[in-house]
């Protein structure tokens, strides 16, 4: 009998633990909100842009209703509509190709590194064109793309760097200098996610584009309400109702104080489920220090059958994500390139092998061990199968 999702020993994500581990703090904020009478673009949304931005390491930050959003307005911002190419992923789900389509730009996707699911640097420069104006890299299950190697491309080709950082709240590498830079702080701007699960999740949607770029800044705050350059005066193409709320603001303005601990803590669970699962016939995570495990994801040649099994035993899993975007069904007649199956192997290899385990700062020791066995069970009767 399969247990109800509902019901799981070990659940794929668990977002009230993480509510009853602060939730003193969080009926404050939310009561401050309430009790103040203004909800929407007010003072906790200007605090919060003006600290997250600083914990990334950039001077500006705007906030809007979703990462997708962010994505397109970013876009938008930086002038690109129909007749652009923007070269970017397809293994991310099909939020970054929603938001190049949204502008009338062209999708231009190209392969990864099949080790680490991130942008493949030389590929980006062989899919350059006179019509190419941004990569879009993705910061994918919370380790980030090669942006040294991202960054020396655009920068030879001219090209501005869209960061999408959704999955990467916290993560870092380090530049050719040795020194740590922040997830959204390399490209010409920033663009990120608070969707509930997310290493720093709202309560609700929630996203934000961040850079060191004023101009650009001052554009993002116009188109995202609407394109006003005064009420009810647009100046500005392009721009929707896509605005940061009070109480979401006031949310992750608490949570952002525990990201650091929290993204401590699933680094611990990783290291965890390294020393459990190592040896198994299971691609793992490589670890390096600015990883933050937004998602644990694992490659088995069994996926399928791997999964069946953790589900029988009480374990949810996900896949993130299970149909490439050049290979999605309305995006048959957009244009984009390449389109069809086999012109991005590593990703459609990928795409059939992925399988994310559960991973939350909350997770207890208990629960890994739990989840290990499980897996080590379920390779074993995989591999009798044959």
């Amino acid at each position: 009998m399969i247990p109800h999702m509902n019901h799981l020993s070990v659940p794929f994500g668990d977002l009230g633990r993480q509510y009853r581990c602060i939730q003193a703090e969080i009926d404050a904020a939310v009561e401050r909100v309430l009790r103040s009478g203004w909800y929407i673009l007010g003072a906790e949304v200007a605090a919060f842009e003006q600290e997250f931005a600083a914990c990334c390491g950039v001077a500006y930050g705007v906030g809007v209703a979703s990462g997708t959003d962010a994505l397109y307005l970013a876009l938008v911002a930086l002038g690109i509509g129909p007749g652009d190419e923007v070269i970017t992923v397809a293994n991310a789900g099909m939020y970054q190709a929603a938001a190049i389509i949204q502008t009338g730009a062209c999708p231009v996707f190209v392969d990864i590194v099949p080790e680490v699911h991130t942008i493949d640097p030389r590929a980006v420069e062989a899919a350059i064109t006179p019509r190419t104006r941004a990569v879009l890299p993705v910061h994918l299950y919370g380790r980030m793309a090669d942006m040294p190697a991202v960054m020396a491309v655009a920068s030879r080709a001219g090209l501005a760097v869209v960061e999408d950082a959704a999955q990467a709240h916290g993560a870092w590498a380090f530049d050719h200098d040795g020194n740590r830079r922040q997830a959204g702080a390399w490209g010409t701007c920033g663009c990120w996610s608070f969707y509930p699960s997310k290493n720093l999740g709202a309560l609700g949607d929630g996203g934000a584009v961040v850079t060191d770029d004023a101009a650009l800044a001052e554009r993002l705050r116009r188109l995202r309400q609407y394109g006003w350059g005064s009420k009810y005066i647009v100046t500005e193409a392009g721009g929707r109702n896509s605005r940061l709320d009070e109480m979401q603001a006031a949310i992750l303005r608490v949570k952002l104080g525990h990201l650091e601990a929290w993204n401590a803590a699933r680094r611990e669970r990783a290291a965890w489920y390294g020393a459990l699962l190592a040896g198994l016939p299971l691609e793992l995570p490589s670890d390096t220090p600015g990883h933050v495990y937004h998602l644990y994801v694992v490659a088995s040649d069994r996926r399928d059958a791997l999964r069946s099994h953790l589900t029988t035993q009480g374990i949810g899993t996900d896949i993130h994500y299970p149909l490439p975007a050049h290979l999605q069904p309305a995006y048959a007649a957009v244009p984009m390139r390449p389109t069809g199956a086999g012109s991005l192997p590593h990703t459609e290899r990928q795409t059939r092998r992925i399988l994310s385990l559960p991973m939350y700062p909350e997770l207890t020791r208990s629960e890994v061990e739990q989840v290990a066995m499980a897996v080590q069970e379920g390779n074993k009767a995989a591999e009798e199968q044959g």
